[in-house]
């Protein structure tokens, strides 16, 4: 019986000490605090976003018939380019607008840019990867050919 008695005296203890900490840890924290505070008033302020881009990778189109369609939209306004993009009849023209559209909603969601001054201020196509075929040819013989992909980039900018 006298072990049983000494079991809860030491779970009181516990509880006892349990509570010395935690008075004692806000204390503790205290000072932490303001050196944090200090800390994140030193550091510099990140400088505004002045564009907005967006990139479609391996878009199956050949470079070449992306850039006859990109040249059309350069430097205009987003939704002049839009309208253009609409009226153009090429297999690059969607893949184009996908893009304009993702680099102008990048812009007004993620940096509050106003949707009347937005203009393409860079647009460009570069290679992407080249899938190599054969082509079975007369005789048991076969040609290459490439089929080929293009990485579409757009930058959008206010005026």
């Amino acid at each position: 019986m006298a072990e049983e008695k000494k079991a809860p005296a030491k779970k009181a203890s516990k509880k006892a000490e349990v509570a010395e900490v935690k008075e004692e840890a806000p204390k503790a924290e205290a000072p932490k605090k303001a050196k944090k505070a200090s800390k994140v008033e030193e550091a510099p302020k990140k400088p505004t976003p002045t564009e907005a881009r967006a990139t479609a990778y391996n878009v199956r189109v050949t470079p070449r018939k992306v850039r006859l369609v990109i040249d059309q939209v350069r430097g205009k306004d987003v939704k002049v380019a839009l309208g253009l993009l609409k009226n153009i009849n090429r297999a690059a023209s969607e893949p184009v607008t996908k893009v304009i559209k993702s680099a102008a909603a990048n812009a007004i969601n993620n940096f509050g840019f106003d949707e009347e001054r937005l203009y393409i201020a860079q647009i460009y196509a570069n290679d992407g990867l080249k899938m190599r075929r054969y082509l079975p040819r007369a005789k048991g013989s076969a040609s290459g050919l490439v089929k080929r992909n293009s990485h579409i980039t757009v930058v959008v900018k206010m005026r």
